[in-house]
């Protein structure tokens, strides 16, 4: 009887640590998944995007100097 009760409360001490580490692992996994988003989002939308952006501008403008050099 008194082996239970040891028992159960060194069982209850490491289940209370597991429930803290597993708590922060999942706040740093979040936090990584968080980063990874960041990090495709700017590849992706501001990079890919205003490099397009840019590009249709010197065509567009390459095409004007084009028209008006002609005349």
């Amino acid at each position: 009887m008194i082996d239970d009760i040891y028992a159960s409360r060194y069982v209850s001490l490491p289940s209370k640590e597991d429930a803290e580490l597993e708590r922060k692992l999942r706040e740093l996994k979040f936090k990584q998944e968080l980063r990874k988003d960041w990090i495709s989002f700017l590849l992706k939308d501001v990079i890919v995007y205003s490099a397009t952006v840019i590009f249709i501008f010197t065509v567009a403008g390459f095409y004007l100097f084009t028209l008006i050099q002609r005349y």
